[in-house]
């Protein structure tokens, strides 16, 4: 009798005797591999579901309600899915955890299902020439900002900024919603007539300058999916998880791991030399790998084993069994052992000499391409800066490559001390004890490198003691390095806005101390470097404390040095909004007054506490320049001093204040204040600031002298607003024009 007769006689026998034991036999020999469960639809359209999903509403497929799909074969051919919780689209589900929705539908999630919009693979991308946008989220909100004045400045595939810009989004986030503004209403606008805005996978998406004449639409935008990971055992750990194995989802040969984006849940995934459904009775099966012995390292014998496999030879043969090993080779006799022996020595001594071969030759490459990052890097940029400025190389102290890799344990991420637009700064410790602040630029273009180099020509002509001090660089890297003083106590901005109820140290005589040291930095690289240097980005996040609150200033990546015979340079706009100067913005003009009208802001900031752009305050008093101006001007400066201010200075010393920060506010930049005018003008208010009622003459220096931070700040945070640009508000109005 054939197979196949033998096995239907098998199966009519099994009908005979017991319907139940044959249908539970048909159960038992599914395949191990199965990814749903028995009986169950395994595809929607085109579209593979596996467990814990399941396709129908009776939840007899899926581990439970939320995992049960919507198989939609009424209005769509082929059918489409949908998840059950929502109109949400399903495009492709990974049983890694991840699965994909379809962006042409409105993405709200329900707060106790047990899914996130993915803050790895997911961002936010505007489209424009003249434009913002930001989205928003229960407790934050972020965005970034468009412009091309001129359409040859724009290049496919490129968002940093000059017509298409990108930025994530946060751990657990359930819902968003965007909004998109224009930025200037001058003949840019033509370039592009409106601009776009959405939340996508990132590797989906690739500018194209033609989104800029309005060819980014709905059909574009359904090609750019939106992630969303998902979870299991939701409130559970995988630790509380396994005290109850009833409900414990992961089967046999498994790992539990726990989700960590926002929500406590867990996942499941196979062991290593495993593969199935890891959520599925049996579990996860042993790969046989000796299926294909041609991809293994056997080069006789296979032996499967659990998660694993040996290697063997035959009878009559010895050795490991592997290819890169041993091998097998057949016993022979003492006289064939000899001359084999002898051709192994041989073979050995040719393999010692091609060792040294390699590792010269490899040792040549290494200093060849060490040679190639250096010059990739702007050193011979850098020296041509130095030798035009009469300075020498041995400025500031080059380190190597070895040197700071092990400063920061090969730059770990716990070593990380904050992240911006151009690189990521990390904490390190030099074998002499000193921690040392260490900034690792990223690889992308020439500006980046023009910036860098800028940034050390800089700093290396700064000698103040308010001014963050650059100790040397590394440029033999394939990213630059630049190593500063380290600076442990976080910034105003943190103090005053993440901290906020917990700053009882910035009295009035320590927010005039701030101001004056800052003031004084200022005033050094505008008129006492030899050759004036405009910071370009002063706000409070770029303004360091070190353990005793002295200021420090920092960041001087978009900063510009200025001719002698020059009053102003031209340059694409950089800053941040909310400090930018608007004569600047609109003119591109940077002069030294564009600073001055940034450190004004900065002083409004520590006498009200409020931030430079709020979507709390009314929509034409949201910008903190016109909010303060405004008040000054309806005479009610008083209501919106922080109120510890109100209470230690007098009204006359606090009107003064006032009209400072008012000329360092003007439109014009003619009109506002010097520098050096800014610093003597705060210098006369240390000297005279006493406490209203106070009869001691000295209260106010000892203040000065002996008032600590009660509240440090951790090191981890120190650097980490320095080139980001996060938008922490509700952007609705004209950015930083006031009329």
């Amino acid at each position: 009798m054939s197979m196949v007769g033998r096995f239907l006689s098998f199966i009519l026998l099994c009908l005979c005797l017991n319907s139940t034991f044959f249908i539970e036999l048909i159960i038992c020999e599914l395949p191990a591999n199965s990814i749903v469960k028995p009986g169950c639809q395994t595809k929607c359209g085109n579209v593979t579901v596996p467990y814990p999903f399941g396709i129908g509403l009776d939840g007899k497929c899926s581990l439970d309600y939320f995992y049960d799909i919507e198989c939609n074969n009424f209005f769509y051919d082929p059918p489409k899915p949908f998840i059950r919780s929502g109109n949400l689209e399903v495009l492709d589900i990974s049983i890694d955890g991840q699965l994909r929705i379809s962006n042409e539908w409105s993405v709200k999630l329900v707060a106790n299902d047990p899914i996130v919009l993915s803050y790895t693979a997911n961002k936010l991308t505007v489209i424009g020439c003249d434009n913002y946008a930001y989205i928003v989220g229960p407790n934050f909100a972020t965005g970034c900002t468009v412009g091309c004045f001129n359409l040859s400045d724009v290049m496919n595939g490129s968002c940093s900024g000059i017509g298409c810009c990108q930025t994530s989004i946060p751990k657990g986030l359930k819902y968003y919603e965007i909004e998109v503004h224009r930025l200037y209403s001058g003949n840019v606008s033509t370039l592009n007539p409106n601009g776009y805005a959405f939340l996508g996978e990132d590797d989906k998406f690739s500018f194209d300058i033609s989104y800029l004449s309005s060819n980014f639409n709905n059909q574009t935008l359904k090609k750019i999916p939106i992630v969303i990971d998902w979870f299991i055992g939701q409130g559970k750990t995988c630790m509380q998880a396994k005290a109850n194995m009833s409900s414990y989802a992961c089967q046999s040969n498994t790992n539990c791991i726990d989700f960590e984006s926002g929500y406590q849940g867990y996942r499941c995934s196979c062991l290593t030399g495993y593969e199935g459904n890891p959520y599925l009775n049996p579990g996860c099966t042993d790969i046989d790998e000796c299926r294909d012995a041609s991809n293994t390292n056997c080069s006789h014998i296979c032996t499967n084993t659990p998660s694993s496999y040996n290697c063997s030879c035959p009878k009559g043969y010895h050795g490991d069994g592997q290819k890169h090993g041993t091998g097998c080779v057949r016993n022979t006799s003492k006289l064939a052992t000899m001359l084999s022996l002898g051709l192994s020595l041989g073979f050995l001594l040719l393999l010692v000499m091609s060792c040294i071969c390699f590792s010269t030759i490899r040792r040549n490459k290494q200093i060849k391409m060490k040679k190639k990052f250096f010059e990739q890097n702007g050193g011979l940029l850098l020296k041509q800066h130095l030798i035009r400025y009469g300075r020498s190389t041995e400025s500031s102290k080059i380190f190597s490559e070895n040197e700071l890799k092990a400063s920061t344990k090969n730059y770990r991420d716990d070593r990380i001390l904050g992240r911006g637009g151009y690189g990521t700064v990390y904490k390190g410790i030099l074998p002499d004890g000193r921690e040392v602040a260490i900034k690792k630029s990223k690889v992308i273009d020439h500006i980046q490198v023009e910036q860098f180099i800028n940034e050390v020509d800089i700093l290396t002509q700064i000698n103040h003691r308010n001014v963050v001090k650059l100790l040397g660089c590394c440029l033999e890297t394939e990213v630059p390095l630049l190593v500063y003083e380290f600076i442990s106590n976080g910034t105003p901005y943190e103090h005053i806005h993440k901290n906020k109820g917990m700053t009882s140290w910035l009295t009035w005589a320590n927010c005039i101390r701030l101001a004056t040291e800052t003031a004084d930095a200022l005033m050094y690289l505008h008129s006492s470097a030899l050759i004036p240097i405009i910071h370009r980005d002063i706000k409070s996040a770029n303004i360091l404390l070190n353990e005793s609150n002295t200021a420090k200033v920092s960041d001087f990546g978009a900063s510009r040095l200025v001719p002698i015979d020059q009053i102003h340079v031209t340059t694409l706009v950089q800053g941040t909004l909310g400090y930018l100067d608007p004569e600047y913005f609109r003119t591109s003009q940077l002069t030294e007054k564009s600073d001055v009208y940034s450190f004004g802001v900065v002083l409004a900031e520590l006498l009200t506490r409020e931030k430079p752009l709020s979507s709390e305050r009314k929509i034409e008093e949201r910008n903190l320049a016109t909010y303060f101006l405004m008040a000054l001007k309806e005479d009610r400066l008083m209501e919106i001093l922080d109120l510890q201010l109100v209470r230690e200075a007098s009204e006359e010393q606090l009107v003064k204040m006032a009209k400072l920060i008012k000329e360092c506010l003007n439109i014009r930049g003619e009109d506002r204040p010097t520098m050096k005018e800014v610093a003597l003008e705060l210098e006369g208010f240390k000297k005279k600031n006493r406490h209203p009622w106070s009869n001691q003459n000295n209260e106010d220096e000892n203040i000065l002298i002996c008032d600590k931070d009660l509240y440090s700040i951790p090191s981890r945070n120190t650097m980490e607003y320095s080139r980001s640009y996060s938008m922490e508000v509700s952007l609705k109005s004209d950015m930083n024009h006031p009329r």
